[in-house]
């Protein structure tokens, strides 16, 4: 009887035993699509983060150099750079003048020469082609 009883009770734990697998094996295949479909996601968010930032990021600003080779071919002086910067900044020939220390009429004979040195007839225009050419930002 000690051997049946033995006997029986390995039995049951060997069908327990298999009874656990089978369960075990049934759980991973029913999950296993969700496992892929997380591991897809997953990758899929880096994926996502990696290319926004990439596209969002904002770029370096370029530093302003004034096209120095523009410069130098159209001849502009110091003083005339000056003047053509507070021109493309919108102020007057009085308020320029207050700005740079000079006189208005010297601030003529600058607006003046600019207007030849740049091909222009009005302010705007002259102010277009600087910045055409990269001499103001």
């Amino acid at each position: 009887m000690w051997k049946r009883v033995v006997g029986y009770g390995a039995l049951l734990a060997a069908g327990t035993l298999a009874l656990q697998w089978l369960d075990y094996q049934r759980l991973v295949r029913m999950h296993s699509g969700d496992v892929y479909l997380f591991l897809v996601a997953a990758a899929f968010l880096v994926l996502g983060i990696v290319l926004g930032m990439r596209v969002f990021a904002t770029p370096a600003p370029v530093a302003f150099d004034g096209n120095p080779k523009a410069q130098a071919a159209l001849g502009l002086s110091e003083r005339e750079l000056e003047v053509l910067h507070e021109l493309a900044a919108g102020h007057s020939n009085k308020e320029i003048a207050a700005r740079l220390h000079i006189s208005p009429n010297t601030v003529k004979t600058h607006v003046a020469r600019l207007f030849e040195k740049l091909g222009a007839k009005r302010r705007t225009e002259a102010i277009r082609r600087a910045r055409e050419l990269g001499i103001v930002p």
